[in-house]
Parts: structure tokens; C-alpha cells; sequence
């Protein structure tokens, strides 16, 4: 096979160790997912909404068991920051 630009892109992508890692940053763009949804589902919407690759790959490095359905993004990276996790008082405002 000839030495391409895709090629050698493919060759280095499948050597990568796959260390899923979450930021706030990444999250967000899960934020609006048609939740409950399955792995399959949010790699299919990241990818349609134009996620950051980082989403996408830490997606596909979940291990999944047959066809299991997520809720929210809590079951997918439990640090996700919620309004419980925020030090303020509504009725202040």
C-alpha cells in the first residue's frame, strides 16, 4: 500500500492507547443528547454535530454490555458537575 497522508494518519490513530478523559469542555457537547441513549446513539450524535474528535474517541473507548442504555451524562463520566454541586442560593436571586 502507498505511503499517504491517510494512511500514515489511520497507522497512528489505531497505535494510540485509547485513556478516556473527560472535561467540562468535552462534556458539554453531550449536554443536548437525546438521553436515554446508547453508546452506538451519542457516537452517532457527536459525530453529527460536529463533537471534537476527543468526544468521539472517548465514546468508543467505553466498554459497553449488549446494547447498554445511558440515562445521562452522570452515567458516563460521574464527575459531571451538576446544580447541586454549585454554592448558591436561588431564592437570593
Amino acid at each position: 500500500m502507498p505511503i499517504t497522508f491517510k494512511n500514515l494518519h489511520l497507522q497512528k490513530f489505531q497505535n494510540q492507547t485509547s485513556t478516556m478523559y473527560w472535561t467540562l469542555e468535552l462534556a458539554s457537547y453531550l449536554s443536548d443528547a437525546p438521553w436515554p441513549a446508547t453508546k452506538d446513539e451519542l457516537i452517532d450524535y457527536s459525530i453529527r454535530t460536529g463533537a471534537p474528535l476527543e468526544v468521539v474517541e472517548n465514546l468508543q473507548s467505553m466498554e459497553e454490555e449488549g446494547g447498554e442504555i445511558y440515562e445521562s451524562i452522570e452515567e458516563i463520566w460521574p464527575d459531571y458537575p451538576t446544580e447541586e454541586d454549585y454554592l448558591w442560593n436561588e431564592d437570593e436571586y
